[in-house]
């Protein structure tokens, strides 16, 4: 499985005025990656490109919202998050991100691309950060990792049929 990822439990904030900028094929590995990405996450763009995007993956991300934005890009739909990355020295930072499908002449998904900006820091406090926790509890009470990611996205699909909206809506209602 690798080395143990450190975390430092420090985070990184950054101005608001910065944007966070990477591309990735269909397999989500990196192909361009901006000053600002590599700022922010301790990275030189040698580390990165012709790497998984899942190299920057927090420990505490929930694999059920990995899932739901995979599903949402796989059919071709653009899609907004609030994401925990960790950086290199195993320092995090939130971001709000846009994710959306990069298409060829032919209408092809060739790729994706992402821009993050500084997320709303209310609704990661009061909201994001609680559901998380609450969606890792879930995936962590079951031995067998695919069970416990069902039992997530489940919570997830729960949480919007209760609210009647469906996943952009409740983001932007937040």
């Amino acid at each position: 499985m690798g080395q143990p990822q450190i975390l430092t439990g420090t985070e990184r904030r950054f101005a608001e005025s910065d944007v966070i900028v990477s591309k990735t094929d269909t397999r989500g590995v990196i192909t361009y990656v901006n000053r600002t990405f590599m700022k922010i996450s301790g990275y030189a763009e040698a580390d990165l490109l012709g790497k998984p995007h899942s190299i920057l993956r927090h420990p505490e991300m929930p694999r059920a919202v990995f899932k739901l934005l995979w599903d949402m890009l796989g059919a071709g739909r653009e899609v907004f998050a609030y994401v925990v990355n960790r950086c290199k020295n195993g320092d995090h930072y939130w971001v709000f991100a846009h994710a959306t499908p990069s298409y060829d002449k032919a209408g092809k998904v060739v790729g994706y691309h992402s821009f993050r900006r500084v997320p709303e820091r209310r609704i990661v406090d009061e909201t994001i950060a609680p559901l998380y926790r609450q969606l890792l509890d879930e995936e962590r009470r079951y031995p067998d990792r695919k069970e416990g990611l069902e039992r997530s996205h489940r919570m997830v699909a729960d949480l919007l049929a209760s609210k009647g909206a469906s996943y952009d809506r409740w983001i932007f209602s937040l």
